[in-house]
């Protein structure tokens, strides 16, 4: 029915006459020429006459851009000359709520950093995000398939509503940019909207503060605030309220010409593939981030002279900080001076007091012309130094490096725990000032090393034999690293009765090196590969010196590139750290509760007291399974990565049972515990063993030990790890004593944990220790050496024990058997 009523609808159409077509043309025609006749009518624009939009009612600011604010509404008037000029949009918190991110984000904490340009098109301007981090030379033909294959993101789209009158520049509403809850420059990570329940942004609440245009830079303080289920505080506000500082500002026209990167010297970096290259492949390409120091006097200081660089480093002291401390964290700054000095550059680093509001009212700790030394009020026990760079150079343009307020409560803690042994001074809950004021400086002047682009170097402290950190003479001109940027804070060494020595950290070798390294102006050269030969001249100075050595803190498996740790021996390190403490636990009650009447502080430094013997130990648990790495070039003698001698591991493995596991006497302190808690006693010193011999018997060590078999034939092995863990651990069931709780507990732990050894596997891909488990040795071993220890508890619950290790015995005969047969 469907084809016969098509066919009919066609044949009918066909009948109709031609001239009733011929009449419809005519008459579209005459249409068509009444319409031409018509005024034509003008496409709508947006785009007024420069008065209508900046009325003489607005208030301007002229810097970077000419800012206007006209009633409610915000307008940058963009000169054209800067448009497609590289600029840095930063954006940082300027108030925020307490606990925001968990304590560890502040006012001035940074929340995202992008380099943007301003980009005409049609009658808008783009606010694009640019990348450098794939580049070719522009006058090479894959420079278009590098930006055809990088295509930058739109940041924001805004209407150009009107032109100067001269034409030269543009002009564009930004409201709507800084009044809506823009992601890119938002202060609220997409992990904090999730965890506070952030429904959205409250536009009757949220408004821009103030906008100031300077020079280079433009500042922009936004007040925001958020509805949300869960705040951090104040939970039935069902509210959270910050405050934003967006600051651009236009980069340097000639960038400065970067230092390609040596893993051999420590420096934070940054990364380019260079597609211009005339190697087969694309080239990747490594840049220091360092600070642009240019000197005043380029001959006198080619020909060795000190001379003060163009633009000095300077560092403001927040206006919050306490005026007791602002010597010492001016100190900390300028600690840096010596190093400059080596390479070259005198007065190159300075501190600063705030200035007034006389001498500068605009002055705001969030103005990125400004680095600040921020004293955050904040319970968080910390300190850091991070930095903003060009990422086209890495020149380093600005830092904050941030002081939180509690922090030298923690460096009174570890000072009183780590040295009171030995350094009388320490006893005490009221150390004087003077001493807080020598650790500040030295804390502020590592963090001021991160911020001059120094990661840390936790192989420093391993340049120096232990018996010298007992040594007055010594420890008092090298200090007890040999750099800054390690984490070595104290010398818990030094034992009662050694007279003189230096307990507080300070400037090294290392330092002095590195800086030179990254600073010195090499001159005469016209690239970075230029500087090359030079670069690696110095190094290769320095070659074997351990002193010069720089230690990744990646480093898990290198003991001699470890954190908080001090000395090139980790297990007499640690008997006399240890040998300090057991001193310390049986004096803290009268050093503390006896003295202030009350167990708050007993309490606190009871507890950190259990962690400080913990990171002792875990010095110790690196030399098993462990592999020294010293980075090198192929000119250089050696192998990069070698394994712990054995007899080394053995050492640690004894000193382990003797310390790590053996049933807790002077460290569970039953007079304190009684004073401070009324349960738990058994439970914390369990989960700090545990934690150890889980560390122990992991995946990635046993690994590394199973690949040993196949470098050296005397090598410490994945079998000898097992087996000596098991003797170690059971010894009591081997010489038929009774076994304490603390072991009863570590005992079962033990089994827990090979239990995991023969079920578990490596993720994929989780780390550069990744075999295949199941097709390894491991569960062969494991269950080797279950069998052996079945067998030996089978005979030990028959002997002279206690009820208590016959019936733990029995328990574990059962859960060996579980696991061997788990039917």
């Amino acid at each position: 029915m469907k084809k016969f009523f098509i066919l009919t609808a066609a044949t009918s159409l066909l009948l109709i006459p031609t001239s009733q077509f011929a009449q419809s043309k005519k008459e579209k025609e005459k249409m068509a020429q009444a319409a031409s006749a018509l005024p034509e009518k003008k496409p709508e624009t947006t785009i007024k006459e420069y008065g209508k939009v900046i009325t003489k009612d607005a208030k301007s600011d002229d810097g970077l851009f000419t800012v206007h604010k006209v009633d409610k509404k915000y307008f940058f008037e963009i000169p054209n000359k800067l448009l497609d000029k590289d600029m840095l949009l930063v954006s940082r918190l300027s108030k925020l709520p307490s606990d925001l991110g968990g304590g560890y984000v502040n006012a001035g904490s940074e929340t995202n950093e992008q380099l943007v340009v301003w980009q005409r098109f049609q009658d808008k301007v783009l606010l694009k995000i640019k990348s450098y981090s794939a580049v070719a030379d522009p006058s090479l033909p894959i420079n278009l398939s590098v930006k055809n294959n990088n295509y930058e993101p739109v940041l924001f789209a805004f209407d150009i509503v009107a032109f100067s009158s001269n034409s030269e520049n543009t002009v564009i509403d930004v409201t709507k940019f800084y009044s809506t809850d823009v992601k890119a420059i938002s202060g609220l990570s997409a992990s904090m909207r999730e965890s506070y329940k952030v429904k959205g942004l409250d536009d009757s609440r949220s408004f821009i503060t103030a906008m100031k245009s300077f020079p280079m830079n433009i500042e922009v303080v936004q007040d925001f605030t958020y509805n949300a289920s869960n705040p951090p505080v104040m939970k039935d506000a069902e509210t959270i309220s910050i405050q934003m500082n967006q600051s651009m500002i236009l980069l340097p026209e000639v960038p400065m010409t970067p230092r390609l990167a040596d893993p051999r010297v420590g420096w934070f970096t940054m990364n380019q593939i260079d597609y211009g290259s005339n190697e087969l492949k694309s080239d990747s390409k490594t840049f220091i981030r360092r600070w642009r120091l240019e000197p005043k006097d380029p001959e006198a200081y080619a020909r060795g002279e000190l001379v003060e660089p163009v633009k000095p480093i300077v560092y403001y002291l927040d206006p919050a900080t306490p005026e007791k401390l602002r010597k010492y964290i001016k100190q900390g700054i300028e600690e840096w001076q010596k190093p400059f000095e080596t390479a070259g550059f005198k007065n190159a680093i300075i501190a600063k007091d705030p200035p007034t509001k006389e001498e500068d009212p605009d002055f705001s700790p969030e103005d990125i012309r400004y680095s600040v030394i921020r004293y955050v009020a904040s319970t968080t026990r910390n300190a850091v130094g991070p930095s903003i760079s060009d990422p086209r150079t890495g020149e380093i343009i600005e830092s904050d490096v941030i002081w939180y307020h509690n922090h030298l409560r923690s460096y009174r803690n570890r000072y009183l725990l780590e040295t009171g042994a030995a350094n009388p001074s320490a006893r005490t809950l009221n150390t004087s000032d003077e001493e807080m004021g020598e650790m500040m400086r030295f804390v502020i002047a590592h963090e001021v090393g991160h911020a001059l682009g120094f990661p840390h170097n936790m192989g420093a402290s391993s340049a120096y034999d232990v018996e010298s950190y007992r040594n007055a003479a010594f420890t008092q001109k090298y200090g007890i690293a040999a750099s800054l940027m390690d984490y070595a804070r104290f010398n818990y060494i030094a034992q009662p009765g050694d007279k003189g020595v230096r307990f507080i950290r300070q400037m090294g070798p290392y330092d002095h090196y590195a800086l030179n390294w990254g600073y010195r102006v090499i001159p005469n050269v016209k690239s970075p590969e230029a500087e090359v030969p030079t670069l690696d001249k110095w190094i290769l100075e320095k070659a074997g010196d351990l002193n010069y050595k720089f230690g990744k803190q990646s480093s898990s498996f290198d003991p001699s590139s470890q954190t908080e740790d001090i000395g090139n021996n980790s297990m007499k390190a640690s008997t006399y750290g240890l040998k300090n403490l057991e001193y310390v636990a049986a004096n803290l009650s009268k050093w503390t509760s006896d003295v202030t009447n009350n167990y708050e502080d007993l309490d606190e430094l009871y507890k950190e007291m259990m962690d400080v013997w913990s990171r002792y130990v875990g010095h110790v648990v690196t030399n098993v399974g462990g592999v020294y790495e010293n980075t090198k070039k192929p000119n250089q003698q050696g192998s990069i990565y070698d394994v712990v001698p054995k007899v080394k591991q053995q050492e640690a493995m004894q000193w382990l049972q003797s310390n790590a596991f053996a049933s807790p006497t002077w460290l569970v302190n039953i007079p304190t515990l009684k004073n401070i808690n009324y349960s738990g006693y058994t439970e914390r010193f369990r989960g700090l063993q545990v934690r150890h011999l889980n560390t122990i018997l992991s995946f990635d060590r046993i690994g590394r030990l199973m690949d040993a078999e196949i470098l050296g034939a005397n090598n410490y092995t994945a079998n000898d790890l097992l087996q000596d863990m098991r003797k170690g651990i059971w010894k009591e069931a081997s010489s038929g004593s009774n076994v304490t709780i603390y072991r009863r507990n570590l005992q079962r732990a033990y089994i827990e944990r090979m239990s995991f050894l023969m079920t578990e596997e490596l993720k994929s891909g989780s780390s550069r220790d990744y075999y295949n488990v199941s097709q390894s040795d491991i569960r062969g071993l494991v269950r080797g050496q279950l069998n052996v220890l079945k067998g030996t508890l089978a005979t030990a619950k028959s002997g002279a024990v206690n009820a208590e290790t016959k019936f733990h015995y029995l328990d574990c005969i059962k859960r060996i058997e579980n696991i061997l047969d788990p039917k």
